[in-house]
Parts: C-alpha cells; structure tokens; sequence
C-alpha cells in the first residue's frame, strides 16, 4: 500500500476513527431510509451525542477532515440528518498566522512592499481558517478590498492527507458492499478534486469573473471581482462586501424590507447557472450569501463550483419541468438518463418508488414543498436500487436544498416549486432558441455535408457486395473459437483420466501374472504402469490448479 514511516501516523489515526464510529448510523443504513417521502424515521431510537462525537473526532485529526466533514455536511445522500446538522456546524480551530507571515507572503507573491501596493491593511484578520485567513485593505484609489491569504504548508498537508484517504477507499471499495454502493472512491475523487481547485486562488479569480459576467443583469445581486495585479495562486485580492449573512439578519429588516424581488432574482440566477450557463455556485449555504447595505445579495467563496455539460443540462431541464408536473415516469426517465447501471440494477422498484415519492409530494403545502430534499431523496432510492445518478444531480440537489434555506429565510411564505416551474419552463424555450442559432446549423450542415460527400460511395460499395454475394452482417455473440477450445480441453482430459484409469485397472490385473521381473519383490510390469498413471494423474492435477481459475 506504500506506507511509509512519515505516514504511518494518518493510517493509525484514520483506523483509530474507524473503528470509534463502526457502530454508528455512518457504517449502518441509518441514511437510506426512504418512506413514503420522508427523509428518516420520527427519529425514535437516534443517537444525537454520536455525531457530536464524529465532528469534534474530525476536527482533532486535523484540517484535511474538517472540510471532509463540511463536505459530508452537504451530502444528505450518504448521512443521516442528525449527522449533517453536526457536521454543518463545524468549524476549524485554527490560530490565525501572524502578521509577519502575512506580509511576507503578500510582498513575495505582488513582488511590492505592502505599504506601496495598499493604502491601508488591517493587521487583524476578518476571519481565520484552515486553508486560509482574509484581511481587510483598502487600495490607493480607495476601493475597498479583502485579501485572501493561503495558510503556508496546507497545500502539503491537504495532499498527503489525501493521498491516504484515497488508499483506504480504495480496499474498502473492494472489500465493503456499501462502499460500492455509494461508490466512496467517487465521492473522494470528488471532494479531492473540489479541494485542490479551492486551493488555487487564480482559479477562485477565475471563477469570480466567470460568474460576475453570467449574472451582470441581475440588478439585485453582486459578484465580488478581484483585482488581478494583486493577486495569485497564494493570495486572492477582491471587492470587499461590507454586508451581513442572510441568517444574521435581524427581525426589524425583515420586518421593515419585502424581498421578494431579491429573491426571485436569486432563484432565476442559480436556475441559469445550472440549466443554460453549465457553470454554476456549488457552495450557496447561507454563510456564503451575504446581503450588502443596499439590500443586494452577494455570492461569496467561489473556490468550489460545478460545471455542467450539455446533455446534463437537457436531462435536468426534464427532470424539473417533470417535477413541477408531478409525472413520476418521467421523473424516472430523467434520472436514468443521468445514470449508469447494470442488469443487477431494480429498475422496477426504482420507477415504482420515483413514481411513489412524486405523487406523494403533489399533496404537500407549498411552504413544506422543498425541491433540493426531494431530488437527495430520489438520490438515496436510486444507491438503493443499484443506480448511480450522475454527481451532477447530488451538487443540483444541495444547491436547491441550500437556496429551500435562504428563500426560508428572507420570504418564510415564498412559493420556491412555482418560480422554478415557471423559470425552467422559460428557459427550456430559450435553450431551444439557442440550439437554433447560425453557428449550430453550420456544425449541421458540417455533418450533413460529410454524410452526403461519403453516401454514393457507400451506397456502391453494398450494392457490389450484395451483387457478387459478399455481403456480411457480423453479429458478436458467443465466441465460437473459444467455445470449441473450451470443450477440446474438457474432452482431452476426460481421454486423459479414462487412459489413467485404464492403466490403473490393467497394472492391477498383471499383478496377478507369474513374472521373473520383479521390482521391490512385486511384478515389475504393473509395478511400472502404476507409477507411469500416477506420474500423468499428478500432472493432470497441477494443470487443472495452474490453469482454471475456478478450481
């Protein structure tokens, strides 16, 4: 498995956890029940202590597992909601780094003392992290700014702390059910992937221009930009958002402020994001949407976003517009569309428990009508089914569940299924207006141009064929070279034992024939055939134990 001195530690502490939780609901499947809708049980019979154990056990074992268990946080496919309740609330206890470091790193990365690049830089940090911490600054010309700071050596850490998780998922995909089941290795791959993007700050950059571009027409809300010159893959520099957390609010400004339209519009920009940009937010937890002094939402964090591609957005266009039409067979098709499966898969449970989970929500009140939890939901039957959904729709199912949050938060009466109804509906005519524009019917005509250049010559070459009676239609079946060379063998060793048994019965008959040639006092004859069957018997045997892999 590679494991090395300076690594043996990991191991140690990662079994240690292991084995802590064997008997949790994490190892059990506390998280797959799916009755008639509900996420759990009526919660009879819950350990609540053990996920406090499991969120202060991941936050000791240092920073790599604390933003494994806010990634976890999100994923109520694989975890109870007990558990993600815990786990959403953990938090790094990390010191913060000293000035010093801070402005050795942001002089060595800008190549400029701070004083020349910054008007003014708060020494205290706005907030201190694993990754890393973000200061205020303000610029020269008086833009306000904050100024993220990659925590020295984390890099390191992250990818050796990987490094070893990825070991453990892999034995324990080959070896434990339900690993496979929820194919643990994928879920790593991801939250490694997602980690490292995080870590680079000119992807965040990236990332933050991408977005402010796709969502500039939505007056309501704001993309912090950053500020390429003083910035790079170690320190982010970018509009500072001088606002509070939408759960921070107070009850006077929700009193005294009617959201609606800000909420709409943020509804209207996550949809876009997903259906028709294929580049989307992926962490919208209410922490990383702030509202600003003039009542504008702003997106904060881009290190984590989802992409999106075309066929993924045409199966989730369909899953939502059958959704808001409360067809469950299509509901199902959508999500098979989504998924890979073999013939052990129960495609028949899947469509029955879709079609059941669907029309059960057609009796729910609006205000109880979450759309985010129904797809985590539909993700959880179809790990149960022997399906697995494409990770596309478990990110567009904790992006819902965290705008359910928000859109709870800002407008507690706020029909969230009706606007989704209403702007997928638009957007599915848009995507199609899309589809018909100049650039695709070229690629058309590209393809039809081809077809139509290689027909005749095609349509030549069969009409010769069929005329000298050389026309062949290939069909792959059995492998009938292998067959025959399969049944050659299992009748060259059947021939094999009938000689051996023939030799053996001859031997023992000769025994009884008066001979001068003796061997140890028996007739030498028999005595030779004996060992002549057994010398092919044992060799018959090592073949059979060599070659056969079923033996």
């Amino acid at each position: 498995m590679g494991i090395i001195p300076d690594s043996i530690d990991r191991y140690v502490k990662f079994i240690r956890f292991v084995v802590n939780h064997w008997n949790s609901d994490i190892f059990s499947h506390g998280a797959n029940r799916v009755v008639a809708g509900e996420m759990e049980s009526d919660g009879q019979g819950v350990d609540y202590e053990k996920p406090k154990e499991l969120a202060e056990d991941l936050k000791s074992m240092g920073p790599t597992f604390v933003k494994l268990g806010q990634l976890l946080s999100t994923r109520p496919d694989l975890l109870p909601d007990h558990y993600l309740d815990a786990l959403s609330e953990l938090q790094d206890d990390v010191d913060s780094i000293p000035f010093e470091d801070v402005r050795e790193i942001v002089e060595e990365e800008i190549g400029m003392r701070i004083s020349k690049a910054f008007k003014s830089f708060d020494e205290n940090p706005l907030g201190s992290a694993s990754i890393g911490q973000v200061h205020k600054a303000e610029l020269h010309d008086d833009r306000k700014v904050a100024v993220k700071i990659r925590r020295p050596g984390i890099k390191k850490s992250f990818l050796e702390d990987l490094d070893t998780l990825k070991e453990v998922a892999n034995i324990a995909v080959k070896h434990i059910g339900a690993a496979r089941k929820y194919a643990l290795d994928e879920v790593l791959e991801e939250f490694r992937f997602m980690l490292i993007n995080e870590l680079d700050c000119n992807r965040e950059a990236e990332n933050l221009i991408a977005l402010g571009a796709n969502l500039k027409s939505f007056k309501n809300l704001f993309v912090p930009q950053p500020v390429n010159d003083f910035s790079s893959s170690r320190i982010l520099t970018m509009d500072y958002v001088d606002g509070k957390k939408v759960t921070d609010l107070g009850p006077m400004k929700m009193l005294e402020t009617d959201f609606t339209d800000v909420v709409n519009e943020l509804v209207e920009a996550y949809l876009k994001q997903i259906v028709l940009d294929g580049f989307a937010h992926a962490d919208p937890h209410p922490g990383n949407i702030h509202l600003t002094k003039n009542n504008q939402l702003a997106l904060m964090d881009l290190g984590m976003v989802a992409r999106f591609s075309g066929q993924i957005q045409e199966s989730i266009l369909k899953l939502m517009v059958a959704i808001s039409q409360y067809d469950g067979g299509e509901v199902a098709n959508a999500l098979l569309e989504m998924s890979r499966y073999d013939e052990s898969a129960d495609i028949d449970a899947f469509n029955k428990k879709i079609t059941r989970l669907v029309l059960d929500n057609q009796n729910r009140k609006v205000k109880d009508m979450q759309t985010g939890r129904l797809i985590i939901q539909m993700n959880r039957i179809a790990a149960n089914s022997g399906i697995k959904i494409a990770v596309e729709l478990n990110i567009l199912g904790k992006i819902l569940l965290n705008m359910d949050k928000i859109v709870s938060t800002l407008s507690p009466n706020y029909d969230l299924q009706e606007t989704i109804s209403t702007n997928v509906e638009r957007m599915m005519m848009e995507k199609v207006k899309s589809e018909l524009k100049p650039r695709n019917f070229f690629s058309r005509a590209l393809e039809a141009k081809r077809l139509a250049e290689n027909l005749p010559e095609r349509l030549n070459t069969i009409s010769q064929n069929l005329a000298e009676n050389k026309f062949e239609i290939k069909v792959k079946a059995i492998d009938e070279q292998s067959l025959t060379s399969g049944f050659q063998k299992v009748a060259n060793r059947i021939t094999l034992g009938l000689i051996i048994a023939s030799l053996i019965i001859g031997a023992a008959l000769l025994m009884r024939v008066p001979t001068s040639f003796t061997i140890l006092g028996y007739p030498g004859i028999p005595i030779l055939l004996f060992l002549f069957a057994g010398i092919i018997g044992m060799a018959l045997i090592v073949n059979i134990i060599r070659k056969d892999d079923d033996f």
